[in-house]
């Protein structure tokens, strides 16, 4: 289909969960100084302006990025990510924030040269936008191609440090079960990795359909440590529309779980109301 646009939903609750996620992944794998591979199997654009018709058209990064930028007392693991996006916005308030990250752009801020970057797009206009944002990137590699299937081709990195980052549009209804049939591919390939699969809540059963594969073929292929987050601004309902967003982890860092105790109560103080929820699940232990 391929009609999906990350920059009508760029800086919006869902991103928010998602890189500050990837941020303290990131910043985890570079403690060490081998080098590692970064594998984005559906990188958009990599950088939005919020100021354009797509992202003012939904406005949805002002009840997300936007509520948090100018916040004080944020939590010490979410202010990796907050710098980060203040550092593109150095002159922005919450009323006229110019620049957000996706996924490449997030990581472009910790890869090293030591380190290396692999991405993947289909959407025709997404690839040229992603492939100026990488000009002079070293040691990034972007294709036009099947974000699964590549994937897949790149395990097991040469470093035996990688961090895989699957983040579909969810267009097709296979997608929820294709991603995590590509995480289970991928374990077999190349079991130190982290993984990191993000999610729509729109229907819950689609969810638990994910959560029970997972757990199925996670016991039958001997996968450890699989953790769930989960951030929901609104209880499950069956109208049309993205209530909650969440990520299952594979192998995430050890103090992933503490950090985001922390981070998750704030987001619903800060993001939700009364009707809003949070989870943090150890689905399999380590």
């Amino acid at each position: 289909m391929l009609s999906y646009r990350h920059a009508f939903h760029a800086g919006n609750f869902a991103d928010v969960l998602k890189h500050s996620v990837l941020t303290l992944v990131l910043d985890y794998m570079t403690r060490k100084e081998k080098g590692f591979h970064y594998i984005d199997s559906h990188s958009g654009a990599g950088m939005y302006q919020l100021s354009n018709e797509y992202a003012q058209k939904t406005g949805e990064y002002k009840d997300g990025i936007a509520k948090l930028i100018n916040e004080e007392n944020i939590p010490e693991a979410l202010q990796p990510y907050i710098n980060l996006i203040s550092e593109l916005n150095p002159d922005s308030n919450t009323s006229d924030l110019d620049l957000y990250p996706g996924s490449p752009g997030i990581a472009k801020r910790f890869i090293r040269r030591q380190d290396s970057t692999h991405l993947f797009e289909l959407h025709s206009t997404d690839i040229k936008h992603l492939t100026d944002f990488c000009y002079r990137w070293k040691k990034t590699f972007i294709k036009q191609r099947d974000g699964y299937q590549g994937v897949l081709g790149l395990l097991p990195p040469p470093s035996r440090r990688g961090v895989v980052l699957i983040d579909p549009p969810y267009e097709l209804k296979e997608d929820y079960q294709k991603a995590v049939n590509t995480i289970i591919k991928s374990y077999k390939k190349f079991a130190t990795g982290t993984y990191i699969l993000w999610y729509p809540v729109v229907k819950r059963e689609l969810v638990e359909e994910m959560k029970r594969a997972f757990t199925n073929k996670a016991f039958n292929n001997n996968i450890k440590n699989l953790l769930q987050i989960e951030f929901c601004l609104s209880e499950d309902s069956d109208e049309y529309g993205m209530t909650g967003t969440g990520l299952f982890i594979v192998n995430p860092p050890w103090q992933l779980a503490a950090q985001m105790n922390e981070v998750l109560p704030y987001l619903k103080e800060k993001l939700g109301d009364s009707n809003s929820n949070f989870m943090l699940n150890q689905l399999i232990d380590e």
